[in-house]
Order: structure tokens, then sequence, then C-alpha cells
């Protein structure tokens, strides 16, 4: 089933006339990037050409997605938005709140009682404003999305950092906040840095024990987590185009983890075959006919030193394996290697688990190849000396698995099917013996793999790679098994070797799927109610942000000057806190408890200049806000990096924090905090980072005279009596700072709708 043709068919239309206007205006040949930017602009057809890096410019995405967790807070927003209809196509896809510990027929039930309040919040307000609603267990976003809403060419923007995932179908499909999605979702225009472009040459065939997983893991390594930043990331060559789409979506997929806006590859022959395979033969047939359109000028690819920012080259028929980890996903390290490496730095050898699944590596494709290996296990008699877990990543795709006897396989070699949902991945594990905080090591095929991700444990060490090599390792236990060159014992004592994976590209039967799980919403949802109680712990209607009072900040106390890496996790934790995205009071009690204190380094420890005691972060701000002052929370580099949950931003704005004072910022993170009405700045100097103490008062002046490009000054009162003062850098455009001085860029959209109401 082709969902929302009349609107892809719209976006065809008019793309190959904008390509043409936009090489005129740019006056040489495009990007795909570039294609797919200048053919999305909220005035229509290209008349500027735009610097990368630095223009703001609005764009007009062709569609939303939002996963259940992220989605509470898009739509509580939007409620207020005063429209009776989302202008978009728009999803929500209920995966996050499902916690894995049993198999998926006991945890899925569970999970729909436990959080009824929350689904049927969800549903109906899907259902009242024109939203597509799948219900728990139809699968995870992404790759739902991959399956049945992605298409080249098309411009989408998710609640969820992995929104980049489509990229594989070549989208450029971006994670942003809430209040973004809902901007669009009004039918307002959405608002993006135009971005740089990096260019990554594939030449060659993946073979043996490589995957397309490989392919990030390796591009991490030498990007690093904010080596993306600001930049699409465009995939091109004859390496590409002999990968599979779920391959391509892979590789996008973890695109998040270098920083990267999002990334995407052209469209090819394999994009054609997923689209047949999916049920999507008419956007196949319409692709084909502009198919020239829907990929980079080859002027571009054969030149690409002249048209990125930055050229990445990789041989994929020489790339090894990778693992990367622990605890940042950009440490690589080539498999055959990781033993060595290892043991040289106290990594646990001994594996505890293998997991296979997430947004990722969830696949039919990636499960066959895993299965291939589990398959080989079982005729060679092993056993797996590691827990074994697998999340299908759509029901289609379990449902599929299961008629091929993928699924048996694993349940044969002791595994765990979770279920079709996010699951460790985003910190919904309940883990037998997690609490005891003991040292380990997993393996996994998510995309992070940060210190407390999978089971909340400090002590695990999360170790990133493709499903067949987490299935090889899982079956061995031992980390610095490397495939490719060793033995394993088997069950008569024989040392056997494991052969190199095969899978299956798509299903040669087809996908099957009894019920996917999907609820059209209402043809008029105008008698829709939509009920939030007022004693509920999982939902709370949002009140407005004040708006700025007009004057600079003074007297603003240092909540936390947090040391080193500090990501969404640290700033607002996962897991078992996702039941309170609904309610933004209760969330706030999870606020910085990750981050740690740069003056004791410890973590939920600071100082509460009132009392002169030390305590929780949560309630040190809550009594400052009680004493009607502001505070200032001061970080390192790369600022927000990891998940697009834009309570990192509300949580600090609804406790009363002015100000977010860093070396460097994540791009969603930055933007999550000015369209909550908050002050992202940059330290001009970053050694002023070390001026900051921990008992100072703090002024931010020149915000009378706020303007772009212009700093502001931060002022030091040290507690000897002594003041110090530097300039402070910020990104805001003129409207960024009037959604500072109304109080969040909602306090803006309220308005207007009350102003058009009242006409």
């Amino acid at each position: 089933m082709a969902f929302d043709i009349d609107m892809i068919k719209k976006v065809y239309a008019n793309f190959g006339s904008r390509v043409e206007a936009a090489r005129k205006v740019v006056g040489r040949p495009l990007t795909l990037s570039e294609k797919i930017l200048y053919t999305h602009l909220w005035d229509g057809d290209p008349k500027t050409a735009f610097k990368r890096g630095s223009d703001y410019v609005d764009f007009a995405p062709d569609r939303v997605a939002m996963q259940d967790a992220t989605a509470q807070m898009a739509l509580l927003q939007f409620m207020q938005a005063g429209r009776p209809q989302v202008a978009v196509p728009s999803t929500v896809h209920c995966d996050h709140l499902i916690t894995a510990k049993e198999g998926a027929a006991i945890d899925l039930p569970h999970a729909k009682t436990e959080s009824a309040e929350v689904f049927d919040f969800l549903s109906s307000v899907s259902n009242k404003y024109g939203i597509g609603f799948w219900k728990p267990g139809a699968g995870i976003i992404h790759q739902v999305v991959l399956e049945n809403y992605a298409f080249p060419g098309g411009m989408m923007i998710g609640t969820d950092s992995h929104t980049v995932n489509a990229g594989g179908l070549g989208m450029v499909a971006i994670g942003v906040g809430g209040a973004d999605a809902c901007d669009v979702m009004a039918g307002l225009p959405w608002e993006l840095k135009f971005p740089k472009l990096i260019g990554v040459k594939l030449t060659g065939k993946l073979n043996g024990w490589t995957a397309a997983k490989d392919v990030i893991l390796k591009v991490a390594g030498i990007l690093t987590v904010k080596g993306g930043t600001g930049a699409i990331v465009e995939y091109f060559g004859d390496g590409a185009t002999s990968m599979s789409c779920t391959g391509k979506g892979t590789i996008c997929n973890m695109g998040a983890e270098i920083g990267a806006t999002t990334s995407t590859f052209g469209y090819d022959e394999s994009m054609e075959r997923y689209l047949r395979a999916t049920g999507r033969n008419e956007v196949a047939d319409e692709a084909n006919k502009i198919a020239a359109y829907l990929t980079g000028d080859a002027e571009v690819y054969a030149d690409p030193e002249n048209y990125f920012d930055q050229v990445i080259e990789i041989d994929l028929d020489t790339l090894e394996p990778y693992l990367n980890g622990p605890f940042t996903p950009d440490l690589a390290t080539p498999v055959s290697q990781m033993k060595v490496e290892a043991e040289k730095n106290g990594w646990p050898l001994k594996v505890e688990w293998g997991l296979i699944g997430s947004c990722t590596n969830s696949s039919y494709e990636d499960l066959s190849r895993a299965a291939s290996i589990a398959n080989q296990a079982i005729a060679k008699g092993l056993v797996t000396k590691s827990a074994f877990g697998i999340n299908p990543g759509s029901e289609q795709v379990r449902y599929t698995a299961d008629r091929d006897g993928f699924l048996k396989t694993f349940e044969d070699l002791d595994a765990t099917i979770f279920t079709n949902a996010c699951g460790p991945c985003i910190g919904m594990w309940d883990r037998t013996g997690a609490e005891k905080a003991e040292k380990n090591t997993i393996v996994h095929s998510f995309n992070r793999n940060f210190a407390k991700r999978a089971d909340g444990n400090p002590n695990t060490f999360a170790f990133v790679a493709s499903p067949e090599m987490v299935a090889a390792i899982a079956i061995s236990g031992n980390l610095g098994f490397n495939p490719l060159t060793d033995t394993l014992t088997n069950d008569k004592g024989e040392q056997v070797k494991l052969d190199p994976p095969t899978g299956f590209e798509l299903p040669t039967k087809g996908f099957a799927v009894e019920d996917a799980g999907y609820q059209a919403p209402a043809a008029d949802g105008s008698s829709v109610q939509v009920l939030v109680s007022p004693t509920s712990h999982r939902l709370q209607l949002l009140d407005p942000f004040t708006p700025w009072e007009g004057t600079d900040l003074k007297g603003l106390k240092l909540l936390i000057k947090a040391k080193g890496k500090c990501t969404t996790d640290h700033i607002s934790m996962a897991g078992p806190w996702l039941k309170f995205r609904g309610h933004l009071d209760n969330i706030s009690n999870n606020m910085l408890i990750g981050a740690v204190n740069y003056f004791n380094d410890k973590t939920d420890n600071v100082k509460n200049e009132l009392t002169g005691e030390y305590g929780p972060v949560p309630a040190t701000q809550r009594d400052y806000k009680a004493a009607g002052l502001g505070s200032i929370v001061v970080g390192d580099e790369n600022y927000g990096e990891g998940s697009s949950r834009e309570h990192a931003a509300m949580e600090p704005r609804h406790l009363g924090v002015r100000a977010v004072l860093v070396k460097s910022f994540a791009r969603i993170h930055e933007t999550n905090l000015k369209k909550q009405g908050m002050l992202g700045l940059t330290f001009a100097d970053k050694d002023d980072y070390d001026k900051i103490l921990e008992d100072d008062t703090i002024d931010i002046l020149g915000l009378t005279e706020f303007a772009p490009d212009k700093p502001l000054t931060l002022v030091l009162h040290h507690a000897d009596g002594t003041q110090e003062q530097f300039p402070v850098n910020h990104s805001y455009n003129d409207q960024q700072i009037e959604w500072f001085k109304a109080g969040g860029a909602l306090n803006i959209i309220r308005a207007e709708a009350a102003a058009k109401a009242a006409l």
C-alpha cells in the first residue's frame, strides 16, 4: 500500500523544474542533498543561492514522524496551536514504551496495560487531528517509516534523532524537537541553517563478514561524534549502488552518531526493488520518471572535491568488520585488533549478552544474515556462551521472518525474541542483575552505547557491531573472538570455524503480515475528545512559558558546571523515565542527574548556594525557582549530543534555568533550547570555561540590544568579591530572538492562532 501517493506525485511534479531553477541560481551542477533542499523551499521555486553553514533557510517538509515518547510533548504542544488538523501527513509510532524482559508474548501485553493511559492519549489525539497511528507492537518507527512512508527525493522531519534512517530511501530526513514538528504540523515553515556537505565515495563491494554497518562504524571513527555537525553526509559511488536499501538505511541511521544533520544516498535499483517489495509500485513508477533528478549530477560524483566541503573515500573490498566502543560510538576498533585493545584497556573479554535489533539493524536482511550464523552454530554443534536477544524491526519483518524459519533458528539457539520495539536500545531493558552495577561487556547492533544507555549500569561496557558479528561473538562468548580467523570448540570437542554470513536482501516469497498494526485517523475528528486527567502522573497539559522580562539577566546562580561528555541521556535520562515524557513537571526530576559536576566529579550532586549544602540537581534548581532566582548551566564540547529529546531543553526551562553556556552544542539540542525561549550561548574563548567557579553569581549583559552576530557579555561575581567578564557568542537570527522574547516559539504560534480566531 502506498500512503500519501497524491502528495508524492505533487512533490515529483515540481521536482525537475525546481532542480533546473536551482542549477541556474547556484551556477553549477548539484549534489543530491542540494537538489532535495532546493526543491523543498518554503517560498517555492529557487531564487537565491544559499551559503552553506551560515544562511538560515525556511523549508516545507513533506511529512512528520513521531515516536510515542517524544510524540506526547510534541502533540501536547500542537494541541495549543489552535489548528483543527495537521497540515502535512504525520504519524505516531508506539515503540519506546515497551520494556524488554521475558519476551514479546509477556512484555507486550504488560506494556499495553502499564502505559494504557499514554497509548489511549496518543491514539485519540491522532484520531482527532488526522494523524496515522501505529499501535504498540507494530514496530520501530524508523523501520516502519522505511517500509511505508519514505520516498526518494522527499523531505521529512521526525521527533527522533534517527529519523535520518530514511536516507536509505533517498530522503533528506532530519531529527528535530517536538516544537519544530509542531510548527510543520501547524502549517508553518521549518527553519534550518543550510547544511555543509560531506561526500563519502564508496568503491568496491562488501564481502565476507563485512556489512553495511561496518561502513558507518568506520566513518564514525574518522569523523568522531561531532565531525558531521551541521552537515549532510551524501554517499555515492559504485559501492553505494551495490548495497541493499536497508543497508543504506543502517548507514544513514548511525549518521546521527557523528552529529550529521542527515545522510542520504541517490535513487538506484536497490531502492526500486525495496519499494516494489513493500507494496509501493506506484511510488517506484513515479520515481523512475524523474530518476535522473533523484541522484547527484554526474559532474559532482566525477569530481567530488569541487562540490563537497569534505570528501572521504572507503574501499569496500578491503573494509574489515568493526566493533565500536565502549561508552562512545566513535571509538572504532577493527575486529582483528579487538583482543589486543581489550586486554590493553581492561575491557572485560567475557560477553554477557548479544543483542540484535533497534532501528539501525532490524530489517529482514539483518535477521536473515544473523540467522545464517545461528544456523551454522546449530549445525556445527555450538551453543551460545552469551545470552542472546532479538528485536525485529516491524510486525511485517517479524511475521515474514517467522514464516521463513529465522525466528525458530534463533530460538533453537536459546535466543529470546523481544517485542518489535526499541527495548534495550533506548534503555527499556529490565536486565536481571543490572542493579548490582557489576563490570561486564555486552555487544549489540544498536547505534548508541553511552554509559547506562542499555541497562542503567554505568559499568556495562557496550560495543556496537553488525548483527552477524553480534551473533558470532555471542556464540563465542568472547569479545576478542575474530570469526574471520578463529575457531570454536563444539560439543564433540572439535575445532570448527564459522563461515561468512549469507542472507537475503528481500524475502524470496515476498513480505507478509496479518495485522501490521496501523490505525487510520477519523475522516472528521472535530468531535473526538482528547482527555488528560488533572491527577495523572503520566500526562500534563502545558502552560505557556513566561516571556522575557525585557532586561539583562543578573544574579544568576551556577546550577552545575558539567564536565566532559554531556549527552541528552545525561541531561534527561531515558529508561524508566520514559514513562513521564508526557508530564513535564514529573520528568523534570531527572534533569541533569547524569551530568558530572566539575567541582567534585560526582553525578547528581551540586552545591545549593542558598543552604551551602550539596544535593540533587533537580531539587537544588527547584529551591532556586521557589526563591525567584534564575540559574545557568555550563557545559563542555558537543553539549546535548545524542537523542533529539526536547525534554532536555524543556526541563531546565520549566525549572527556571535561564541560560546554557558551553564550548559547543550539538545541533538539535541548540535548536530545542531556542524553541523553548532559552539562551544557548557558547564561549568566545573556550579557555574561559576554566574561569567559572562553584560559588559564582553570574550576569548576562547585552540582552536589551540582542541582535544577530552580536556577542553578549558574561560577568562573573566571585565569592571573594572580585569580578571577571568576557564575551560569549550565540547563533540566534532575528526570528529566533523573537522566540526568546516571546518566551518560546509556541507562544507566537498560539498568539497567531488566537488573533486569527478573533477575526
